[in-house]
């Protein structure tokens, strides 16, 4: 795979080879999923990257605020769940992206819990978010879903899909 660096010299690229290269990564990580970013700097005011989801991994429900964050997923490969909260864990919103359905892609309601989730091996999008980034600060995790690591986890993923699905 191209370094993350390469796109300062040259036009960004997105190829199926890229794709399945990030995926294969993916596949192998421990919590079956890898980024790729395009932006420069965490401080950039455009963060843009590919986000790889392999089935089973768990992305915590958060939100973006202090300030808010506009965050846009557009499918590239796969199919990809993204979901909306309110503030007691309920569901309020989702949509499957799936490029077969004719669901191509989605913007987070400023402010909203959400999280994303594979449906299927091999599920990239691409992912526009107001920067910067600030570890510290990007996001607030819900008190109402399990921590990343907890063995509640799994549960709680299986338990999201089998509501909209």
């Amino acid at each position: 795979m191209q370094d993350n660096q390469d796109y300062l010299l040259n036009m960004i690229k997105i190829t199926n080879d890229l794709l399945d290269q990030l995926s294969f990564e993916a596949s192998i990580s421990p919590r079956k999923r890898k980024n790729y970013n395009f932006h420069k700097e965490d401080s950039d005011c455009l963060q843009r990257m590919l986000n790889a989801l392999e089935p089973g991994t768990y992305i915590r429900p958060h939100k973006h605020i202090n300030p808010g964050k506009r965050e846009v997923f557009i499918l590239l490969k796969g199919i990809i769940a993204v979901l909306e909260f309110d503030d007691r864990g309920n569901i309020t919103d989702h949509i499957i992206l799936d490029r077969d359905k004719g669901n191509y892609a989605t913007e987070i309601t400023l402010g909203a819990w959400h999280t994303a989730l594979s449906l299927e091996k091999g599920s990239v999008y691409y992912e526009v978010k107001d920067g910067p980034y600030d570890a510290a600060k990007d996001k607030i995790f819900a008190n109402w879903s399990p921590e990343e690591s907890s063995e509640n986890a799994p549960l709680y993923l299986k338990n999201i899909i089998n509501k909209i699905i």
